[in-house]
């Protein structure tokens, strides 16, 4: 297993973290149990970018630049509903 590999791995299970922590938030019946899966999810997605903060630097995870004109789109496109 090399340590590209070992790194996917670990951000699809942060993610997988942050999904679970994310919906506990939303379900939760209690303030307690709220502020609980609240700060779990924090811890969470600031583990997961820090992974993909450590990927992307060696360009395991590269991500492109969106072009303008897309953007422009999008923005037409939501702002009309």
């Amino acid at each position: 297993m090399t340590d590209r590999s070992l790194m996917e791995n670990l951000l699809l299970l942060e993610k997988g973290a942050c999904d679970l922590m994310m919906h506990g938030t939303i379900e939760s019946s209690t303030s307690n149990v709220h502020q609980t899966f609240d700060r779990a999810l924090s811890e969470s997605l600031c583990m997961q970018d820090t992974i993909y903060d450590k990927m992307a630097a060696k360009g395991w995870y590269p991500s492109d630049q969106a072009q303008q004109s897309k953007i422009d789109s999008v923005k037409q496109k939501f702002s009309m509903q």
